[in-house]
């Protein structure tokens, strides 16, 4: 956790009144039972029992969720391995006997309502009056807490001293030194089972200010880092910026108690801190615009690196939509717990080895993974001086289950975990990793590759003699398709006044060699270069384009989709992309854009290329400016671009910038929010309205073109850390609009021009960057005052710094 620092303003806080009826507390007289919930005083959060999302629902459990969040966001659970099985009986009461909390109700073992659940304080711990006349609430912040009877101000018991796989704000982590107990993260078991599962987040137990991720309660496998002061040197958050300035952290040790606690910067944030099922500590923030979680930063930023993730024998694939798979020659030891994604089972031999021979030899062999990240706990053989004699030394020993030669012979024993696939692109090499089969498994595996291989010949012969049989009858189709094409392209031409080119699924197929080149994507889909052959004066042409897949748009008409897309099609400008065509084929749609050779703005400024100077900078910044006001007020209706940044600003031969993905939003409609706040990077460009949830206008594009224009001045990412800012925890727009207020234009300019910039074009472009991300939309400047402020034509004031950051720098 951290002291972070925010790329957006504060976040509209959900002020819901609680149920009707709804009980205040639970004391000894009035109970929880059934159903019946308990709901905080200002409706936040809920008390009740549940049964998890998907479930069987014969297993319900004490939870605390948020009470109008969609989807039932479980923040807590009380009887974790102890459900009931049923809720006619079940009770949430306080002792008559000794006044602790208790949960009562029917399991699986017993059909009479039994204590599944108490608070379980020792009778030291309780008042001295009758534990009958304590009482539990749930308060805003989410904490259950049990209060004494006869001093309402002595919380006897909370839930935050006991956490589940989620931390709430105000929470303690840590270690109470006079009774041992950990104040730990642990995840779930698996989707469906708040059971501890395999994963544990906790402050270091021998002593030191740094927390640890632990698998199994055991092995490190990510740390913190030490306390600085003010964060954590290590976490994640704070390192790339996600999430900044959510809360402040304090870190404290005494003699009774060591651990860490976090307040909210704003109140009005929704945000949690969750031990995920597959060893991933992930932050989230809810957003009302698009009403769902928005992941701000994970750690480790890896789902393969936390450790065996995948469980013996299992291998992590990153690019992977599921990160688990069993190697050829195994199978899930569970089938049912890695459809809930729990996948610490691993994976078995579906045969298994041979028995040893007394001489240690077997009819064993070995299975080639190539391109893996090896194992640990390897063991060295020094006498194996080739692949053959590697192979030789563990073959004959029983105990052997796999071995790799690189540099050396290197064998390993008993159960392999954390297996990786690596790429060819890998920031580190793979290697070859051979597994231990039986020669049975062997040969299936080569009996099931054998039959695949015939299966493709008799394949090969039947296309074949199908094809021929069919040409005739695809020739006569394929010309009526291709007149039939060119009328509805003439027919577009004449209706619309546009000039799209409709193209069907296999003329793009064929022209992007089966999308086998990505050139990038977002939250719509994936772009993919192609080239297209065209008939002009009777010569064959080649016209180079990018085709964008979309995703998401199956539920949208055919006949809808292309008025859409002919509306698009009239919007033409210097510094927009072009629109060449479409493709509308059952539930594939895709746009055929012109190709941009230097692709995106943050390929060619921000990715390690060469330095542009100030004035290819400055002719991005005007360019775009102008593209923009030209979608704004240009066009015959307004078109708001809703995501403005240098990834969507592409570059052609000239280096002049081109605008994209302008009028996805028209495209998409009412699922624009939820895309949008999916797509990595985006939240650092939000205006402060699509955060709070009011209505967006093109201010909103204003505001992302600040945020761009400060990226383009100083040539680095406004959410990387360097230098003083990273020592001091702070959000480079932050300082740089106070460096603009002060005067200090020059220091935002990126070092690596040396001061070669021109200092009026400097200083009206940090000012115009300013009065961009002002706070209120009338503050903001229309994207046509823009291009005048930025073509000189008028004078530029310096602008207040925006009173949201003002109150991050303070």
């Amino acid at each position: 956790m951290a002291r972070v620092a925010a790329t957006f303003m504060a976040l509209a806080c959900l002020c819901l009144a609680p149920a009707v009826g709804a009980p205040a507390t639970v004391s000894a007289r009035r109970p929880l039972r059934g159903n019946d919930t308990l709901v905080s005083a200002q409706g936040n959060f809920e008390l009740g029992l549940f049964s998890p999302a998907g479930s069987s629902g014969d297993r319900f459990y004490l939870g605390i969720w948020y009470k109008s969040i969609p989807g039932q966001t479980v923040a807590w659970v009380g009887n974790r391995a102890t459900p009931l099985s049923g809720l006619a009986s079940a009770e949430l009461r306080v002792s008559a006997d000794d006044g602790n909390l208790e949960l009562v109700g029917p399991t699986s073992a017993s059909s009479l309502p039994v204590v599944v659940w108490s608070s379980n304080l020792s009778s030291s711990s309780l008042s001295s009056t009758p534990g009958s006349n304590n009482t539990a609430e749930i308060r805003d912040d989410g904490n259950l807490v049990l209060v004494d009877g006869a001093n309402s101000s002595n919380v006897l018991w909370q839930s935050f001293d006991h956490p589940t796989d989620t931390y709430l704000p105000g929470a303690w982590l840590g270690e109470n030194k006079r009774t041992g107990e950990y104040q730990a993260l642990s995840s779930w078991r698996n989707a469906q089972d708040p059971a501890p599962g395999m994963f544990y987040d906790t402050v270091d137990p021998n002593g030191t200010a740094e927390f640890f991720m632990l698998w199994n309660r055991s092995r490190v496998y990510w740390r913190g880092g030490v306390w600085t002061g003010g964060r954590w040197s290590g976490d994640v958050g704070a390192a790339t910026g996600r999430g900044t300035n959510l809360y402040n952290t304090t870190y404290v040790d005494t003699p009774a108690f060591r651990g860490t606690t976090t307040v909210l910067s704003d109140n009005a944030t929704i945000t949690r801190l969750v031990l995920d099922l597959n060893g991933q500590k992930k932050q989230f923030v809810w957003v009302p615009a698009s009403r769902s979680w928005q992941l701000f930063w994970a750690a480790p930023t890896a789902q393969c690196d936390a450790y065996a993730l995948c469980g013996n024998f299992g291998v992590c694939n990153q690019r992977s939509q599921l990160p688990c798979r069993c190697p050829p020659g195994f199978a899930p030891v569970s089938e049912r717990d890695w459809t809930l994604s729990d996948w610490s089972g691993g994976c078995r031999r579906s045969s298994p080895l041979t028995t040893c021979a007394h001489n240690g030899s077997t009819t064993d062999g070995f299975l080639a993974l190539p391109d893996v990240k090896l194992p640990d706990e390897p063991l060295a053989v020094g006498t194996a001086r080739s692949k053959a004699e590697c192979e030789s030394t563990c073959q004959n020993n029983c105990s052997c289950q796999a071995y790799a030669f690189s540099a050396g012979c290197t064998v390993w024993h008993g159960d392999i975990r954390n297996l990786e696939q690596l790429f060819a692109d890998s920031s580190s090499p793979g290697s070859d990793f051979y597994l231990r089969l039986s020669q049975r498994a062997l040969q299936d595996l080569h009996n099931v590759h054998k039959k695949k291989e015939g299966t493709k010949l008799w394949l090969v012969v039947g296309i074949t003699l199908t094809g021929v049989a069919a040409l005739g009858a695809s020739v006569i189709l394929a010309w009526r398709i291709l007149l039939a094409r060119r009328r509805l392209a003439v027919s577009m031409e004449n209706e619309n006044g546009s000039s799209l080119a409709v193209y069907s699924y296999g003329d793009l197929r064929a022209a992007t060699n089966n999308f086998s080149e990505r050139l990038g994507g977002g939250g719509f889909g994936s772009v993919y270069r192609g080239v297209l052959k065209q008939q002009k004066g009777g010569n064959t042409t080649q016209l180079q384009v990018a085709v964008k897949k979309l995703e998401g748009f199956a539920r949208q008409g055919d006949k809808q989709f292309r008025a859409e897309v002919s509306t698009l099609g009239l919007i033409q400008h210097v510094n927009l992309v072009r629109l060449l065509g479409f493709c509308s084929s059952g539930d594939e749609k895709m746009l055929v854009y012109e190709y941009m050779p230097r692709g995106s703005l943050n390929g060619s400024f921000f990715d390690g290329g060469a330095c542009p100077s100030w004035r290819d900078r400055y002719r991005v910044m005007i360019g775009v400016a102008r593209g923009l006001a030209y979608l704004h007020d240009g066009c015959r209706e307004r078109i708001i671009h809703c995501d403005i940044k240098p990834e969507n600003i592409l570059l052609d031969e000239d280096m002049s910038p081109r605008i994209a993905d302008f009028g996805m939003a028209k495209l998409v409609g009412r699922d624009f929010s939820r895309a949008l706040t999916t797509m990595r990077g985006t939240i650092g460009y939000l205006a402060p309205e699509w955060i709070s949830g009011q209505p967006i206008s093109a201010k909103a594009d204003v505001y992302s073109f600040g945020m761009v224009l400060f990226e383009l001045i100083s040539g680095r990412r406004n959410s990387e850390r360097f230098g003083e800012l990273e020592a001091a925890g702070t959000f480079f727009p932050v300082w740089a609009a106070e460096k603009v207020v002060e005067g200090e234009v020059g220091a935002v300019a990126d070092p690596r021009l040396h001061g070669d910039v021109m200092p009026e074009e400097l200083e009206r472009a940090c000012r115009v960057a300013c009065w961009c991300i002002q706070d209120e939309e009338a503050h903001r400047p229309t994207m046509a005052q823009v291009v005048q402020a930025l073509e000189g034509a008028v004078v530029v004031h310096a602008a207040p710094v925006p009173r949201a950051l003002q109150r991050l720098a303070t």
